[in-house]
């Protein structure tokens, strides 16, 4: 929802790429799961955040979401000092102890019991910190 969350997505995303294609460019693979089992974790995850649980298919169990974030930042533990995003990833840390843009516009929403206030938050807060 704000610009360092925006950037904090975007380097996930691209250590989750390089870790792949280092692994890829070792001959390593991963299971390949259905897109049931995909979209169930998507959809527990948009119901949820991350205070829900999620299913742990190597585990075949639910497990609680922070702790897949907590699992996903040591999988992206080795390419974050060659991308030079360790400080942008560490901010997940942050997003977890303070809650998500999603944990904070529910909150406007359950005080206002107004879309617009929450999108008037939004809009607030995006630059904010710049």
């Amino acid at each position: 929802m704000t610009v360092d969350e925006t950037i904090t997505i975007a380097a996930l995303f691209q250590a989750i790429c390089a870790r792949i294609y280092m692994l890829r460019s070792k001959n390593l693979n991963f299971i390949q799961y259905s897109r049931a089992l995909l979209n169930e974790n998507k959809w527990r995850a948009s119901r949820y955040g991350v205070d829900g649980f999620m299913i742990d298919f190597g585990k075949e169990e639910e497990v609680n979401t922070r702790a897949l974030i907590y699992e996903l930042l040591e999988f992206l533990d080795p390419v974050l000092d060659h991308l030079g995003s360790r400080h942008r990833v560490a901010f997940v840390h942050k997003m977890l102890e303070k809650g998500t843009g999603a944990d904070r516009q529910l909150a406007v929403f359950e005080q206002s019991k107004s879309l617009k206030s929450v999108a008037e938050y939004i809009q607030g807060q995006f630059l904010a910190g710049i």
